[in-house]
């Protein structure tokens, strides 16, 4: 079985990152999409409310699952005997730190590959930081999100000083 990570901190998940996963399915027998526990970025949603999310996103899919994982990504693609890592490439600015990543993950593991895909040109401009800022100043993100994603961001959003 051909297995790839999809990793990221996924705070929220939104349209892009389901794009890249749907295309994904196509390519592999089963994709996992990891959730980094992401403590430095400090996260909006907790890693249990972003698997909750993500699994709800992915319900109807039966090659894709949702886990969470701490550390090194090397370790936990290894644990998962994946063959790949997939990341998704928004523009040219995001290439370099991903190619800084791919090697730097290569020298640390090389059994296995990172694979770039870019998301519908109608999504290259999202990012769950804009839509966090966006819906933080009361904009309507339901073009960016799933309805799920949309409702727990007004929820989290409205319990926040300020």
């Amino acid at each position: 079985m051909r297995t790839v990570i999809y990793p990221g901190s996924f705070d929220p998940l939104t349209n892009g990152h389901l794009d890249v996963l749907l295309r994904a399915t196509k390519l592999f027998d089963r994709v996992v999409i990891a959730i980094a526990k992401s403590d430095g970025k400090q996260p909006l949603f907790t890693l249990e409310e972003r698997l909750t999310l993500v699994r709800e996103s992915v319900r109807g899919l039966s090659n894709v699952e949702a886990d969470t994982f701490e550390g090194l990504l090397v370790d936990y693609v290894q644990r998962r005997s994946a063959h790949a890592v997939l990341r998704g490439l928004r523009a040219v600015s995001d290439f370099e730190f991903e190619f800084q990543l791919a090697l730097m993950n290569r020298k640390l593991n090389e059994q296995f590959e990172t694979i770039f895909m870019m998301p519908k040109d109608t999504y290259t401009f999202l990012s769950s930081r804009i839509v966090k800022e966006i819906a933080r100043l009361g904009g309507d993100v339901s073009a960016f999100v799933p309805d799920h994603v949309r409702a727990a961001l007004s929820a989290k959003l409205a319990t926040l000083p300020g």
